[in-house]
């Protein structure tokens, strides 16, 4: 007998190598014509498909999310519908030299049924459901307490920091990172109050931020009515000391089906669980 038939392992070992993919061009969106200047509000930061690869969605500086969805048609390309376009409307008044920087959005994620959307920019993070276009179902400030220290954030590149987002797997939380490598866990269930902050290190200070859900503005009487959370102590972390811009967490993920959640700050990994 063979050294392959005794040793299961061997034979799979020894099986051929998948044939290279041949990769041919599909579609492009958003192309110039030649000498069509590309405007800086339209330049895509983010990109990600949901888990059924029906959809996908990107996000743009301008702080728009658009997404695309496949069509039935067997000849087309996976993504060549486009299908909306979310972006919430400026307060008139509003707008700064820094608007649209703030706006950029830094990453996109799908929930689990494919239904809601999560963007970070660098001052809140926003639950978009793919059925309404008219805002955001959810706004979880994160970074509103630095407002009036833009200036300074501009001048030492923090304010181009990009933040990751991530939602549980169950679909009812969400969570970003911040600096002095504190992270963010925001309830998105309808009426959730919970918003909780979290420091990255091996005794983290547990601060449960009072944030209750307030509505700011109505989609229509039978729908979900939009809210905005996340008040913070402007200036302090978790410990009641001044925030650190250079310690920052920008990258976490959670478990797919636990309510696990991994940080990475700097050269450490962090793993924490409800």
């Amino acid at each position: 007998m063979s050294a392959a038939a005794d040793d299961p392992g061997a034979s799979s070992a020894l099986a051929a190598p998948p044939e290279p993919l041949e990769w041919r061009f599909s579609q492009v969106f958003g192309e110039r014509t030649a000498g069509e200047e590309v405007q800086e509000v339209d330049i895509i930061s983010a990109i990600e498909f949901d888990k059924s690869g029906n959809h996908l969605a990107t996000g743009d500086r301008g702080g728009r999310v658009v997404l695309f969805e496949r069509t039935d048609t067997k000849d087309s390309a996976l993504c060549d519908s486009h299908a909306k376009i979310f972006e919430e409307q400026e307060t008139p008044g509003s707008r700064s030299f820094f608007t649209e920087i703030i706006a950029s959005i830094s990453d996109i994620k799908f929930g689990k049924d494919g239904r809601y959307i999560l963007s970070r920019n660098y001052m809140t993070l926003k639950l978009w459901d793919i059925n309404m276009d008219s805002g955001p179902v959810s706004t979880f400030q994160v970074h509103e307490y630095l407002r009036p220290k833009l200036c300074d954030l501009y001048e030492n590149d923090s304010i181009f920091d990009k933040f990751e987002c991530c939602l549980s797997g169950d679909g009812l939380r969400v969570a970003t990172g911040s600096y002095s490598n504190l992270f963010r866990v925001f309830g998105c269930a309808p009426g959730s109050s919970e918003a909780t902050t979290l420091e990255a290190s091996k005794n983290p200070m547990r601060k449960q931020v009072p944030a209750p859900a307030r509505p700011s503005r109505s989609i229509s009487s039978s729908i979900q009515r939009v809210v905005r959370r996340g008040g913070e102590n402007p200036g302090a972390d978790a410990n009641g000391n001044s925030f650190d811009f250079t310690t920052k967490l920008l990258h976490l993920a959670w478990h797919p089906s636990e309510n696990s959640i991994a940080c990475a700050a700097a050269n450490s990994l962090y793993m924490y669980y409800a």
